[in-house]
């Protein structure tokens, strides 16, 4: 007899938020929202070649889920991870979660590990006549300092990933069959979310808490907006979406959220490139932005975790910023080597120590937001509208940080020290 439930799969973010996604389609308490769930990467789980958090371990040992570890990034592997175990219903919601996730690697990188891995999982997913196919996309656009973006704003992608990325919903949104929802996040944050910008904040700040020095920052003002998302809201938004979609096919879906996507790429780059679509191609696909209703801007992101540990936040002085724009790379080393010797101090000086931790305040000089100015102002009206989503964690406060912390010190990845 068939399961009332449907089948899904996650396909990659093992590294950034499948595992928070996998944890709300199938609880620790509680009944699953699926009858089966395969979630599939390139990592090793047993033993874990990734951060998993405390917690993921026990969701794989659910009855309900099995882990499969797969390169996606070779085309024959792709069709056999779809076939469903014995037994077992065909998958009906396909969660992608695929892409290059650091965002300064070579354009060759981004393209074998971002276009051409979610292409040829959404070929094989229209192949399989899926209900629901769910993209989720990293903020790796860059939106006008000050207003809410919704979705037919043609906002700009950053560059090399960003570029890639954005040219992978192309991609998608040219195979029409394809039940396609494209889900735009803000900076994402949450327990054991170790991926971008939020837990290398987390980390600066409490060094400066812990030396009793004020954050400086280079933005000043720091007006520019800086949304931020809760994993659970972007793991909500996923499961409501493939619901939306299962009941209205991606015709409708378009007639109802469609948005175009704009191109954004270099037109010889993409004529070169099989399966790219055509530079002047016009492509629509529901596109949904998923911010909570905190409006951050840079400035009051970061003074959400630096009050939580008792600092503030400064802005560099002008001749400071003037020599940043000469030499960034130099500039950031220095900072990184300071807040690297601090954070070091503090976790072998925690009781008990935690020198394994997989947490570090280090940050790339080419990472957006901290050194480079970066804008992320999106709308989450049309989420709410349409889908009917409502957010589970609306607001980016000392509550959410404490859950955050709480959860890493029980499992001793953050230290623990004397007032």
């Amino acid at each position: 007899m068939a399961s009332s439930k449907p089948a899904a799969i996650i396909l990659g973010g093992v590294n950034t938020f499948s595992r928070a996604l996998a944890q709300y389609l199938v609880p620790l308490e509680g009944e699953p929202l699926v009858s089966h769930l395969r979630i599939v990467d390139k990592y090793s789980v047993a033993p874990p070649t990734v951060y998993l958090g405390s917690e993921f371990p026990k969701v794989l040992e659910k009855p309900e889920v099995e882990y499969r570890q797969a390169n996606l990034t070779v085309p024959s592997i792709v069709g056999s991870v779809f076939d469903q175990p014995d037994g077992k219903e065909p998958y009906s919601y396909v969660f992608d979660l695929t892409g290059e996730a650091r965002n300064d690697r070579p354009e060759e990188v981004q393209i074998a590990n971002t276009f051409n891995v979610s292409r040829n999982v959404a070929l094989e997913a229209e192949r399989r006549k899926v209900k629901a196919y769910v993209r989720v996309h990293l903020p790796y656009y860059n939106t006008p300092d000050k207003g809410e973006q919704s979705e037919k704003e043609d906002v700009k992608p950053i560059v090399p990933g960003g570029v890639w990325w954005h040219e992978t919903l192309r991609a998608l949104a040219a195979i029409e069959d394809l039940n396609l929802v494209v889900l735009r996040t803000g900076y994402v944050y949450g327990p054991y979310v170790d991926y971008g910008l939020f837990t290398s904040a987390m980390c600066i700040t409490a060094c400066y808490g812990y030396t009793k020095q004020p954050l400086k920052v280079m933005h000043s003002p720091g007006k520019h907006a800086f949304n931020t998302v809760h994993v659970d809201d972007v793991a909500g938004a996923a499961w409501a979406c493939a619901e939306w979609m299962a009941k209205l096919g991606r015709k409708e879906a378009d007639a109802v959220a469609g948005e175009p996507i704009a191109f954004h790429n270099d037109k010889s780059k993409v004529k070169a490139l099989e399966g790219a679509a055509l530079p002047e191609a016009k492509l629509v696909a529901p596109v949904f932005n998923v911010v909570d209703d905190s409006n951050h801007t840079f400035i009051s992101f970061l003074n959400v975790p630096a009050s939580f540990f008792g600092t503030s936040v400064e802005f560099f002085d002008l001749f400071t910023r003037a020599m940043a724009k000469i030499n960034m790379d130099e500039l950031a080393e220095d900072i990184n080597e300071e807040h690297v010797g601090t954070w070091t101090k503090m976790i072998t000086t925690s009781k008990p120590p935690v020198p394994n931790t997989p947490l570090s305040p280090y940050v790339h000089p080419q990472v957006v937001g901290l050194f480079e100015k970066h804008s992320i102002g999106l709308d989450n009206s049309k989420l709410k509208k349409i889908v009917g989503y409502q957010l589970k964690r609306p607001t980016y406060s000392h509550a959410e940080l404490k859950e955050v912390i709480d959860k890493w010190k029980a499992e001793q990845s953050w230290p623990t020290l004397e007032d």
